[in-house]
């Protein structure tokens, strides 16, 4: 047996050995972690021209099944022992959050954090699907039709196959797919190239718990590839960057999970308590590396800007790249370093215009850009800017980032644009029912709310069963 695992591609779920492989390597000392195989556009097109042999294999079970197989899966992929490749090797998940960390640049409480959430969502999955439904019998899903809320409802699948081009910032991002599963649809999966191991890991888990492994596509591929899996797939989600996204955002097949720019408001009305808010502000900017799309990534307030900022600063400035086993870790490391050239870069000529100023600057004692045993970080920055004209006052990057931004509280709801979260502190009824009625916000927390909370019976982008099935009118003649 190689010492070195490789993953294959999973056709249907069974393995597919490519001459085509990339290496996945260690982002402090480049070892190599794993090959990958990677298929072509041209295997894509054969296999999803097939994908619904792969829906028959799930419409099988229940949801009421694949709820069970869910909470078992779950088991499996926080605390078993798993097959990790073809080539006889298998993977605790100890040595899932050793390796993980090692490709990704993610400390290890990140990582058990990650696990868990994913893991969360696996045991809680009978309340997720109540959440997306609003209450739905799920035998109306095995049946194809009955009764909601005493009126007769009736959905069809909107899809034979679910497809999945994934990003490699943050393995809890997973947990955004698992649904479908339970709603009886098989997964073509494009991992992110430096993080192939959660999804891997997460469909040896379901199939170790008794889902059909058919259900389950896993297709490494290149650009072309990851189009085909857009272009075939009756629907998929994207996820990128604003200039990825913007490709997709207004076609109904494609759910975008793009940057979120999540934000906390301070009303008028809880400003003069603003201190009290500081750690709760820094843990939505911070939490997580400051990787994921519903981190704070702007504070807006009506006053005590400058005040607010030198608070966060002071938190978060001298925050610096730990060991990846240090317990308290609160960085992650760029797998890529150039993306971490890039923020610094833009983060810089941002601040050359006039208008912006780096307040963490004083607090850090060294450049943004660290590096540690051959890893590469960035360090925290909050930026006072005096406008939301400025350049960096509505940015989101893969770090903790935020800027602080002071506007009336009349004018934050024009100039804020769209926010994936928005932590509304305050208990103004008036400003409350602004915040209720505008289109901007895809999830509301009232109330001094980290952005970083999430609950299961609600989702906090997209709704999966709406995007999976389409509810049509229906009459059944009584005999």
């Amino acid at each position: 047996m190689s010492s070195i695992p490789h993953l294959p591609a999973l056709r249907k779920g069974q393995p597919y050995e490519s001459l085509d492989k990339v290496e996945v390597k260690d982002h402090r000392t480049g070892e190599v972690m794993a090959t990958v195989s990677q298929v072509n556009a041209g295997i894509l097109r054969r296999d999803l021209n097939r994908i619904g042999e792969a829906r028959q294999a799930l419409r099988k079970f229940t949801v009421d099944q694949l709820i069970a197989i869910s909470a078992k899966a779950g088991e499996l992929f926080s605390e078993g022992t798993l097959p990790l490749g073809d080539k006889g090797h298998t993977q605790t998940v100890q040595q899932y959050t050793e390796t993980l960390s090692r490709t990704s640049g993610l400390p290890h409480a990140m990582v058990k954090r990650n696990i868990a959430k994913v893991a969360d969502a696996l045991f809680n999955m009978r309340t997720v699907l109540n959440g997306l439904t609003r209450g739905l019998d799920t035998s109306v899903i095995d049946i194809g039709f009955g009764e909601q809320a005493g009126c007769p409802v009736s959905y069809y699948p909107t899809t034979n196959a679910l497809g999945l081009v994934m990003p490699s910032n943050s393995p809890a991002v997973n947990s955004l797919w698992l649904p479908a599963i339970a709603l009886k649809t098989p997964v073509i999966i494009k991992p992110g190239r430096e993080e192939p191991w959660t999804p891997f890991r997460l469909i040896q888990a379901f199939i170790a718990a008794g889902a059909p492994a058919e259900a389950f596509g896993f297709y490494p591929t290149d650009h072309e590839g990851s189009g085909e899996v857009m272009k075939i797939c009756g629907r998929a989600l994207i996820f990128g960057d604003a200039n990825t996204v913007a490709q997709y955002k207004d076609n109904p097949k494609y759910e975008c999970h793009g940057p979120g720019f999540s934000k906390i408001l301070i009303g008028a009305d809880e400003i003069e308590r603003w201190p009290e808010f500081i750690d709760l502000i820094a843990g939505s900017i911070s939490d997580n590396g400051g990787r994921s799309c519903i981190n704070a990534s702007a504070v807006v307030v009506p006053k005590y800007g400058k005040e607010i900022a030198d608070a966060l600063a002071k938190t978060l400035g001298p925050v610096a790249p730990t060991s990846p086993d240090d317990p308290e870790a609160k960085l992650s490391g760029f797998a890529n370093p150039k993306m971490a050239e890039f923020i610094d870069g833009a983060i810089e000529n941002g601040l050359k215009e006039p208008g912006a100023e780096d307040i963490t600057a004083k607090y850090r004692g060294g450049p943004r850009k660290a590096e540690r045993d051959g890893g590469v970080y960035m360090r925290p920055t909050i930026v006072l800017c005096d406008s939301f004209k400025h350049t960096l006052s509505n940015k989101e990057y893969l770090c903790p980032y935020a800027s602080v931004v002071e506007v009336p509280q009349a004018d934050m709801l024009a100039q804020i644009g769209p926010s994936l979260v928005v932590t509304a502190i305050t208990k103004d009824p008036r400003f409350i029912e602004q915040l209720l009625e505008s289109p901007l916000i895809e999830r509301l927390n009232i109330g001094p709310i980290s952005t970083m909370r999430i609950s299961w019976n609600q989702p906090h982008e997209g709704n999966m069963f709406e995007f999976l099935y389409k509810r049509r009118s229906i009459e059944v003649a009584q005999n």
